[in-house]
């Protein structure tokens, strides 16, 4: 999913450790992935058990998701703690009208088999979907230095019914569970390297909740949401190491929200959340330690339309955290659009924090504990300003956005002494972080048979939490946020044969800059580079028999060599053919 949203919007940077599988994530506008926050289907994603409560794309399969929605910038005023660089939203299928039976199969290089399959349907009062997804693939090195394979295997279920008591009550419920196996490398090419670790995990969410419209101007809605994520880290049977790492995150959350529409053209979004997490994590089969806190907040978004063709919006959110203490956060924007609709002129500013990790807190410290209590949550400041304007008459449709993000207060960890036994605290640290760029996006229609998306993301980082701490290492020379290019291309190509509509082919292009990166541990974590490339996919869709829709893609067509992290591999030339079919 990470790849396919990169490679289709602006500032969003994807980078993985590896093939299928491995630790992957996105980047909004050139921040680290731990100020991006993830839903799926309202329930919040990030990972308690995680080092800064981040979420990783890597388990997510695509044949259940129905759309996704990136909202970048500051989203905090409306999605609290880490919603600095924007938030996304990933929402899987619903039923359609009568009972539907899908089947899709795909099959491809390095031995890779997706089985999915689903039952779904809606009447008048029910709307259920039923979806299982199996996927399989031997893999590649997960690091460049040997040429073992990595395996993968994914277990995917999603299940989601909605159920309409009256025209004013309806229960819904969503859940999604995830079961995983991957094979990967720990280290680089060492005389002590067995390159046989694994990691199985589960990841679950579910919602179950209720919305009542007291009338046509006010809806209510109260949802209780539970994820679940578990990560078992050790070496492979044939090794003879026992060692394990078991993490385990759980999430509670209670929410209300009411939307009330004064009139057309006003209306006021509030809520009230409880949200509980919990990490459990038991290193080397020592004995499982479990951490807790909690945070309530309030929130509002007050949504008006002042004259025609003048809309304003203004938000607050107010967060208690059990540990951290009190934080809110505020969001403004507006909107122009002129009468013929052809331009809309766009901006916001918003503030927004991001409170400590459960691991930040209790686990990435000294061990007198010295830094529970004393870690406050980032802050952060932002601001952009665009334009969408349509050439009718050309065909093209243009979008450009300036964005500029500063956060200071930023939570690392460093070593409390200078020797090798030294522990590692979790500070505040000194410096400001800083994220400007340009974001472009634009589409051209030539005619029925072609057109073009092409989007270009120009980003300028400085990492102040390194180049301004006066005990930083001589070793960090380069002021730039590590894994993110300072420029990056994307063009689609979608085009089919005059005559041959039915046959449907798109080729995605992605130029990708330098960028910085650390060294693996080996070499002292010294500033290095991943070098810029370019990656052509290619993507075929027919329809045969009016039956079955086959499609056949080559991934990487050239067979380009490029990182993304330092010394993970990415996939070769690789293809995929399959089919889906409705019946």
């Amino acid at each position: 999913l990470g790849d396919i949203l990169s490679s289709n919007s602006t500032s969003s940077n994807f980078f993985q450790s590896g093939g299928h599988g491995t630790s992957s994530a996105i980047q909004l506008r050139g921040l680290p992935k731990r100020y991006s926050t993830v839903y799926i289907d309202g329930v919040k994603m990030s990972d308690p058990s995680s080092v800064s409560n981040d979420f990783d794309f890597n388990h997510i399969l695509t044949s259940q998701i129905s759309r996704v929605e990136i909202l970048k910038g500051n989203q905090s005023s409306v999605y609290g703690s880490g919603a600095i660089g924007g938030t996304i939203n990933i929402i899987t299928k619903k039923g359609d009208s009568g009972f539907n039976k899908d089947l899709t199969y795909n099959t491809g290089s390095y031995g890779t088999h997706n089985f999915a399959g689903s039952l779904s349907g809606a009447d008048e009062k029910n709307n259920f979907y039923f979806g299982l997804e199996r996927f399989h693939t031997d893999g590649i090195s997960a690091m460049t230095h040997n040429d073992e394979k990595d395996r993968y295997r994914n277990n995917s279920l999603v299940a989601n019914y909605d159920y309409k008591f009256t025209n004013k009550l309806n229960l819904f419920f969503n859940s999604r569970v995830s079961e995983t196996y991957l094979q990967y490398d720990k280290e680089v090419d060492t005389a002590s390297a067995t390159h046989s670790e694994e990691v199985d995990g589960v990841e679950s969410s579910s919602s179950l909740g209720l919305i009542y419209n007291f009338n046509e101007n006010f809806m209510n809605k109260l949802t209780y949401a539970k994820t679940y994520i578990k990560r078992i880290y050790a070496a492979t049977e044939n090794s003879g190491n026992t060692a394990q790492d078991n993490y385990y995150g759980d999430r509670y959350t209670l929410m209300y929200m009411g939307d009330y529409k004064f009139n057309l053209d006003n209306s006021l979004v509030f809520g009230f959340d409880r949200e509980d997490d919990q990490i459990g994590y038991n290193k080397d089969l020592t004995g499982r330690k479990n951490k807790h806190n909690y945070v309530t907040s309030s929130y509002f978004d007050y949504q008006s339309r002042i004259t025609n063709n003048l809309y304003f919006t203004f938000g607050s959110r107010f967060d208690e955290h059990s540990i951290a203490g009190n934080e809110d956060s505020h969001r403004i924007t507006s909107a122009y659009i002129i009468d013929d609709k052809s331009l809309k002129l766009k901006s916001s500013y918003g503030t927004g924090f991001r409170f400590p990790s459960l691991y930040e807190m209790f686990f990435v410290y000294a061990a007198n504990n010295n830094s529970i209590g004393s870690v406050k949550a980032e802050n952060s400041k932002s601001f952009d300003i665009g334009f969408e304007k349509t050439f009718n008459d050309l065909g093209l449709k243009l979008d450009a956005t300036y964005f500029n993000v500063k956060y200071h207060d930023v939570l690392e960890g460093w070593k409390t002494g200078t020797s090798s036994g030294s522990n590692y605290t979790t500070q505040n640290m000194p410096g400001e972080v800083k994220s400007q760029g340009l974001e472009v996006l634009s589409k051209l229609v030539i005619n029925k048979n072609l057109n073009f998306d092409l989007n270009y993301t120009y980003t300028s980082t400085y990492d102040g939490a390194e180049q301004d701490d006066p005990n930083k290492s001589s070793s960090y020379t380069n002021a730039q946020m590590v894994r993110v290019p300072r420029n990056i291309i994307n063009l689609r190509t979608n085009f089919s044969f005059p005559g041959y509509e039915d046959i449907n082919f798109s080729l995605n292009s992605k130029w990708s800059d330098e960028a910085r990166d650390y060294g693996n541990g080996n070499r002292t974590y010294n500033d290095e580079r991943t070098d810029d490339y370019i990656v052509n996919d290619l993507y075929m869709n027919f329809k045969l028999y009016n039956k079955y829709n086959m499609f056949f893609n080559v991934t990487n067509l050239f067979d380009e060599k490029y990182e993304t992290t330092r010394d993970y591999s990415q996939i070769g030339r690789s293809f995929n053919f399959g089919f889906k079919n409705n019946f």
